[in-house]
C-alpha cells in the first residue's frame, strides 16, 4: 500500500516537472531568451509564507544546511528539481525483478 502511495506521488511529481518544463519552454519562446525559473521562486511564488517561515526556521537552527545546501537547490530550474524527485520515488517503488536461474518454490 505504501509502495502505491509513494509511486503516485512519483508520477504526480513528474507530471508537474513536465507541466514546469512546458511553462518555462513558453516563456523562453515568448521571450526570445531562455528564461527559465529557480525553484526557489515557484516556492515563494505559490506560498510565500512558508517560503519565508523555511528561511529564517532553517536559517537559525542549521545555518550549514542552508546556505551550501538548500541555496543551491532552490537556484536550480523547478522542473529539474521535481523531476529528479519523480524519477528516484518512481525508481524505488519498482517491483523486483525475477531472478533467472533461481527457483520460486
Amino acid at each position: 500500500m505504501l509502495r502505491l502511495v509513494f509511486r503516485l506521488i512519483g508520477f504526480l511529481c513528474l507530471a508537474v516537472a513536465f507541466a514546469a518544463l512546458i511553462v518555462d519552454g513558453t516563456r523562453s519562446i515568448a521571450a526570445g531568451t531562455p528564461a527559465i525559473l529557480p525553484l526557489g521562486g515557484t516556492v515563494s511564488a505559490l506560498a510565500p509564507d512558508l517560503f519565508v517561515r523555511l528561511h529564517t526556521g532553517i536559517a537559525t537552527h542549521a545555518p550549514l544546511l542552508w546556505d551550501p545546501v538548500l541555496v543551491t537547490l532552490l537556484l536550480l530550474p523547478a522542473w529539474l528539481v521535481i523531476g529528479v524527485l519523480g524519477i528516484v520515488l518512481v525508481a524505488l517503488t519498482r517491483r523486483p525483478r525475477p531472478k533467472i536461474g533461481y527457483s520460486r518454490r
